[in-house]
């Protein structure tokens, strides 16, 4: 089975890739930033989508390319919409050309589900969506739209609702990603401490490879036209990450809490639920927050030496 990731280059993208090696896939991996073995392609080119899946033939596609940070999509609520729905449409489109029944994974966001409030301890796929971002309005729309060609088209799309990822290779942008990079930096003496904003909302994290199996196991089990929660059922208040973190640094780190930045959250604990991934496909998380914490910060610290150096 050949499986073409587009946003092959990315952090997801590249642990899925592997994952897909590791279960004997043929794996095809196209982005923007093309490097060795990865095929150059821009989402918001059309007919170059069609021609790179008329020369690959994959059996299915799984769409990781986008604008994924939150912060930004305020900054350029344009391009986010640009990259994460009309991209996504110009695939949809590309497809419907090509090979109806080609599987699609529509890779969206938790944050579809906005401001829960005290809804959030328990997030299934029914809880009505309101998103509160730009970035999440575009996944969103590219959700509704993946639903609209499979209703309308009977296309072949299983959609995600992503909640926190992390691991090795995660941009700074992220909050463990932040704070991994910035202990790093006060372990090489780059930096004397770490700024930081509210500690007290909850979250639910999965390890990047974890969620990498998810979508192994919906490319081969999902249900055409149907969302999936890939979350881990478990939550961790950002102090609890924090904490960790330290307790695994060589050094002391001093902590600075930034006022800027300590707005109390809408929504104190957000905890998906992944019965119906688990349902359809048997998937269940396999690490835990620890590793999550510890590939992050070992990330970093290579990161941060190969600057030092």
């Amino acid at each position: 089975m050949k499986i073409l990731i587009i946003g092959g280059a990315g952090f997801y993208g590249k642990h899925l890739k592997e994952e897909l090696f590791d279960n004997k896939y043929d794996v095809v991996c196209a982005d923007i930033n093309a490097g060795e073995g990865i095929i150059p392609l821009n989402i918001l080119e059309s007919e170059r989508i069609l021609e790179v899946i008329e020369e690959v033939r994959p059996d299915a596609i799984v769409n990781m390319a986008g604008q994924a940070n939150v912060g930004l999509s305020w900054k350029k609520p344009q391009l986010t919409v640009q990259l994460n729905t009309v991209g996504m449409i110009n695939l949809l489109e590309a497809v419907k050309e090509y090979n109806r029944d080609t599987r699609i994974i529509a890779i969206g966001s938790s944050d579809e589900y906005g401001i829960l409030k005290n809804r959030g301890v328990d997030v299934t796929e029914d809880v009505p969506v309101c998103p509160a971002t730009p970035y999440a309005i575009s996944k969103l729309a590219q959700e509704q739209f993946s639903q609209l060609y499979v209703k309308n088209y009977k296309m072949n799309v299983c959609m995600v609702r992503q909640f926190n990822l992390g691991g090795a290779g995660q941009a700074k942008g992220f909050m463990i990603s932040d704070f991994a990079s910035g202990i790093a930096e006060v372990e090489a003496g780059i930096k004397d401490f770490i700024t930081v904003g509210n500690l007290d909302s909850s979250r639910d994290y999965t390890h990047v490879k974890d969620a990498s199996m998810a979508i192994r196991l919906l490319l081969e089990s999902g249900h055409p036209g149907e969302i999936y929660n890939v979350c881990s059922g478990k939550t961790y208040s950002a102090q609890y990450i924090l904490d960790r973190m330290i307790s695994m640094s060589t050094v002391l780190v001093k902590v600075v809490q930034d006022e800027k930045r300590m707005r109390p959250s809408d929504t104190p604990v957000i905890c998906g639920n992944h019965d119906k991934l688990t349902a359809h496909t048997a998937w269940k998380p396999e690490r835990d927050v620890d590793e999550i914490i510890k590939d992050a910060l070992e990330y970093w610290r290579g990161m941060t030496k190969n600057v030092v150096d």
